[in-house]
């Protein structure tokens, strides 16, 4: 693609106090998510590098991140390459049960 550059590189100019500001912004940004494509932003990475991550086309990145509904492996396998861990939690008025067929296969049962 040319004319484009990876975020990466468009970031190694920054100051020590743009890098602070960017870093205090994800944070914000990571407390507040509620799509997927807001979280790929909040953890700094852009569409094409979670497609190499997960060994894709971007396109389908795109795809991905407007979805509805999919599989939870799915979704595993986008938060894992993200960095992130997918655990699955019943949230009820007086408690939340987090559900252990769902969790990691690392994960003790």
């Amino acid at each position: 693609m040319t004319g484009h550059r990876a975020f990466a590189d468009l970031k190694s100019g920054w100051s020590d106090e743009r890098r602070a500001r960017n870093a205090a912004r994800k944070d914000e940004l990571a407390a507040e998510f509620a799509t997927l494509e807001e979280l790929r932003q909040a953890v700094g990475l852009s569409q094409e590098e979670l497609a190499h991550r997960l060994d894709v086309q971007q396109p389908a990145i795109s795809k991905l991140a407007n979805r509805r509904d999919m599989r939870i492996s799915t979704l595993r396998s986008l938060v894992e390459a993200m960095g992130g861990e997918l655990r699955l939690t019943a949230q009820f008025a007086d408690r939340s049960i987090e559900l252990a067929n769902f969790a990691p296969a690392t994960a003790p049962k």
